[in-house]
This record gives C-alpha cells, sequence and structure tokens, in this order.
C-alpha cells in the first residue's frame, strides 16, 4: 500500500481520503493539453500587445479578453474539472450562476458610471466651452 491511499475494513483502496465520493481526475493527456492551452491562449494576447500587429486598441483589448474567457474555461474543464458529471452537475450549475452575477455587476457598474459621467452637472461641459480657455487656466 503506497502512501495518500487508506484500506477500508472490507479491504477496498480509497484514495486521498475521498471516503467513496466520485471525484474526477484527470488524466496525463488531458493535464498537457490543458497547459498547452493556457500557454497558448497566453501566449497569442502577449504577442499581439508587444508587436501591435493590430493597430486598434479596441480590437487589441477584445483578442485579449477573449482569450481570457477562453483560459478560464480551459482551467475550469481541464485543471478544476468542472464538467457536467462533476457532482451531477450542481457544480457547473453553480459556477454558471456565479458567472451571471459577475457579469451582472459587471456591466451594471459600467453602465452607472458611464451615464453618472455622461449626466452629471450637464451645464459644466457648456460652460466651459462659452467661456473658452481664459476659464479652463
Amino acid at each position: 500500500m503506497s502512501a495518500g491511499h487508506t484500506e477500508t475494513a472490507h479491504g477496498h483502496p480509497h484514495a486521498h481520503g475521498h471516503d467513496g465520493h466520485d471525484v474526477p481526475h484527470g488524466t496525463y493527456r488531458q493535464y498537457m493539453t490543458g497547459f498547452v492551452l493556457a500557454v497558448i491562449l497566453t501566449a497569442i494576447p502577449f504577442f499581439v500587445v508587444m508587436t501591435r500587429v493590430i493597430p486598434s486598441p479596441g480590437y487589441t483589448a477584445a483578442i485579449v479578453l477573449i482569450c481570457g474567457v477562453a483560459q478560464i474555461l480551459v482551467h475550469m474543464i481541464f485543471f478544476l474539472h468542472m464538467t457536467p458529471k462533476a457532482e451531477d452537475g450542481w457544480l457547473l450549475l453553480s459556477t454558471i450562476f456565479t458567472i451571471v452575477l459577475v457579469v451582472i455587476t459587471l456591466v451594471g457598474s459600467l453602465w452607472v458610471v458611464f451615464h453618472l459621467n455622461r449626466n452629471m452637472m450637464p451645464g459644466m461641459q457648456e460652460l466651459h466651452q462659452e467661456a473658452g480657455p481664459a476659464v479652463a487656466g
């Protein structure tokens, strides 16, 4: 019997003290696939930002964000084993619910900040435009 394995009264080995729960474990191939995908999804945005192959900052930011989201999914699937099979799908369902709440919070916060910036004291912008550079200095 190797270290980390215990044997029950029935003689069945249990690994890592999971007490019989069916916990998904990845294979070497799955971990290597996840590692390679994570490296690629890190290298792409790094290359795009450092070489400036795309002149538009908006498109560059979109590529970085898309690769970031893809990398989150790679980590969740290949390293955290969050699949529909894990814990009868409840782990994946709770993760999706959390992601939805985070997206709603972020989008709502950005929307509020953008509109507050745009609508706070609208008369001040007109005052600076009418007065010209003498008031600004």
